[in-house]
């Protein structure tokens, strides 16, 4: 009775495992779309609310993604603080607390991080283009990311309890 609980456990485990990488995969795209919609509030605030880079992203924060939001929230408390000299370095540093916390990869990040460049240094018809240029970057990162997912995630469920069973029919 203790070895078939045992290996019951083994095999859930393993199967958790399995299935919590797979949501990894699965979520990722969505993060991508929400950060692009993001951006489109970001620059509809730029150009057509000539509404000011600290309170634009707040106002971004207060309308995204609860995973999405704490990027621009951050971005603006830095901007608004006046702790940073530039928009690029408030970028930075919350794009640098906001990736510990997400699913996004480095060529994620690196597209968000060339934005920072270029935010906040010239007038907002130059800054739509450089929007533009981020939200179709994240774009096709979305769309890699879904053809992707359609493998692995099937692929991490079925290897964290097929991984389960292995263990039990090696050791029982």
């Amino acid at each position: 009775m203790i070895r078939i609980a045992g290996a019951v456990l083994v095999i859930a485990c393993t199967g958790y495992l399995g299935m919590a990488k797979a949501r990894k995969y699965a979520l990722r795209p969505r993060e991508l779309r929400n950060m692009q919609a993001a951006l489109q509030i970001l620059e509809t605030e730029i150009i057509y609310g000539a509404t000011p880079l600290p309170e634009a992203m707040e106002v971004v924060a207060s309308r995204v993604d609860k995973n999405t939001a704490p990027l621009f929230y951050q971005a603006g408390q830095e901007l608004e603080s006046m702790t940073v000299c530039t928009v690029k370095e408030a970028w930075d540093q919350a794009l640098n607390a906001f990736s510990s916390r997400t699913l996004l990869e480095d060529s994620d990040l690196r597209v968000l991080r060339q934005l920072g460049n270029c935010l906040g240094m010239s007038d907002s018809r130059d800054q739509a283009k450089h929007l533009h240029l981020a939200m179709e970057q994240l774009k096709i990162e979305a769309m890699n990311a879904a053809e992707r997912a359609k493998t692995h995630v099937k692929l991490w469920n079925y290897l964290g309890f097929l991984t389960g069973l292995l263990l039990v029919t090696v050791f029982y």
